[in-house]
């Protein structure tokens, strides 16, 4: 279940609470009993250490590919894929 973060408008006070995707939006301070605004916060999402991530999409990976020379009008002789042109 996702956390949510609010706060109330009228004391200040800052909380967050466990709730269903399902669940209506808290509107009560649990301080004061004033009405409180759901926030907007920085996801704490990060992938870490070695990988799938890491070794499939990460920094080290390799530039693309030289242009194939035949779609140049240059010829295949160092093609890996000559017999297919």
């Amino acid at each position: 279940m996702p956390m949510y973060e609010y706060k109330c408008e009228s004391c200040g006070d800052q909380f967050e609470l466990r709730q269903k995707f399902s669940d209506p939006p808290a509107t009560e301070c649990p301080q004061c009993g004033g009405h409180v605004a759901k926030q907007i916060s920085a996801v704490a999402f990060a992938l870490k250490g070695g990988g799938w991530y890491n070794e499939g999409y990460g920094a080290g990976k390799s530039e693309a590919p030289a242009a194939c020379p035949a779609a140049s009008g240059g010829g295949c002789a160092g093609c890996p894929s000559a017999a297919a042109h």
